[in-house]
């Protein structure tokens, strides 16, 4: 059994088709996306309507949720981007989309967490803005009742795995399409990949279970770069070219 897993594409199209086509390449037919989709100062209409073509489960992220709940002028900077360039069938895709799935009887799915789109899993954050793996202990206190041998979410970009004490396994995909960004909750802190690349993870299970191959895909990132200057947003730009914040 074998099959992809992203997240965070975060209205980045030109990363979207990267890592499709590197799927494609490797012969997968099967996608599972742990959502934050669209919101971003890119190409939001372009990712959704390639999104919303294709036949794949997908979960609702923290950033899909405010597309839907808040009015446009409480949204922040990069989610009113994203909602200015959707239409009301994206935005009725949004709404249809589940907060968690179990994918083929044995594979949970969530943004985040399952209580929380808007918790880290398996990081955490120091009051002085450090990002590090949270303690074992924590991340299981997160997967009780999650009786599932896999575990995938998103939220952080980080490409991650952890492997609990009773074997079952947590998988972070990494990001599609946002390799560093900057966030004030709980903390301010930046999380920075170091890379600017398309960020994506297979799943493969075999005699010793389910095995993560983390993938790296190069794609056009200078486009979106300097797309996410021409819209005024320098963080985005410099996150898009080196995988560092600004």
């Amino acid at each position: 059994m074998r099959f992809a897993a992203i997240a965070d594409i975060h209205g980045n199209h030109l990363a979207l088709e990267a890592v499709l086509a590197d799927i494609a390449a490797l012969g997968i037919g099967d996608i599972v996306n742990l959502g934050d989709c669209f919101s971003g100062p890119l190409t939001a209409a372009r990712t959704a309507e390639r999104l919303r073509a294709l036949d794949m489960l997908t979960v609702r992220g923290n950033h899909d949720r405010y597309l839907i709940e808040q009015a446009p002028k409480a949204m922040h900077a990069s989610d009113a981007a994203a909602f200015g360039q959707l239409n009301e069938e994206d935005l009725q895709w949004l709404r249809r989309l589940p907060t968690s799935a179990v994918y083929r009887d044995e594979i949970y799915l969530c943004h985040a967490t399952p209580a929380n789109d808007n918790i880290y899993w398996l990081e955490s954050v120091s009051v002085e803005g450090h990002v590090f793996l949270k303690p074992l202990a924590e991340i299981e206190a997160l997967a009780k009742g999650t009786d599932f041998p896999l575990i995938l979410c998103g939220h952080s970009h980080i490409p991650r795995m952890v492997r609990l004490s009773d074997n079952r396994l947590i998988v972070n995909p990494g990001s599609v399409g946002c390799p560093a960004y900057d966030d004030d909750a709980p903390h301010y802190h930046k999380v920075e990949t170091g890379h600017p690349l398309a960020s994506y993870c297979i799943l493969e299970k075999g005699e010793a279970g389910w095995l993560p191959d983390f993938r790296a895909v190069a794609y056009d990132h200078m486009a979106m770069s300097c797309l996410a200057k021409e819209n005024a947003r320098p963080d985005w730009a410099g996150a898009l070219a080196t995988g560092w914040m600004p």
